[in-house]
């Protein structure tokens, strides 16, 4: 495990200490779980950026286009 040392403004480091309390979480877990959150979004959105680099546009809009036909 790592140490890291951040520079917060004095507002964000109380703000953040208190969201902590009110969680029930320390402000070292509160950090973890919100950076892994941050990290799974940041997947995902390079997951589907990979996939729609290798797709195709005319086979998307044909299934796109079927399924305006089954929901009119």
């Amino acid at each position: 495990m790592s140490t890291l040392t951040i520079r917060l403004p004095d507002n964000t480091t109380d703000r953040l200490k208190s969201l902590a309390r009110n969680r029930g979480l320390s402000v070292n877990k509160l950090v973890e779980e919100m950076s892994a959150q941050a990290l799974a979004a940041w997947d995902t959105e390079n997951r589907f950026r990979t996939l729609a680099a290798q797709g195709n546009v005319q086979q998307a809009l044909s299934i796109l286009n079927r399924l305006d036909e089954v929901t009119t």
